[in-house]
């Protein structure tokens, strides 16, 4: 029989990982990510980039940033935002291979 205390944190771990798929799932969130992948972008960059307006733009980071995809940091007015891990970006660049 599983333990079921192991079962509870593999549970756990599915759902991070569909969050992660969920959030890649949109095109223009998944433009973001490979528009970041190349180098830290400002929210300014990314919504010409986007060419949507900024609520939308914004929408679409918080989503990003809920899936721990991208961080964010803020420099007096401006937010910039950079790819938490490298492995997206790697994961990315795989997906052309498919």
């Amino acid at each position: 029989m599983p333990d079921s205390h192991n079962f509870l944190d593999n549970e756990i771990a599915l759902e991070k990982k569909a969050n992660i798929f969920k959030a890649l799932g949109h095109p223009t969130r998944l433009m973001i990510v490979e528009a970041v992948s190349h180098g830290e972008l400002c929210v300014c960059d990314i919504q010409s980039l986007a060419k949507l307006d900024m609520s939308t733009v914004s929408k679409h980071l918080t989503i990003l940033k809920n899936a721990n995809i991208l961080a964010s940091e803020k420099r007096g007015k401006f937010i910039f935002y950079n790819l938490r891990c490298d492995c997206i970006k790697n994961f990315i660049k795989q997906l052309d291979n498919i």
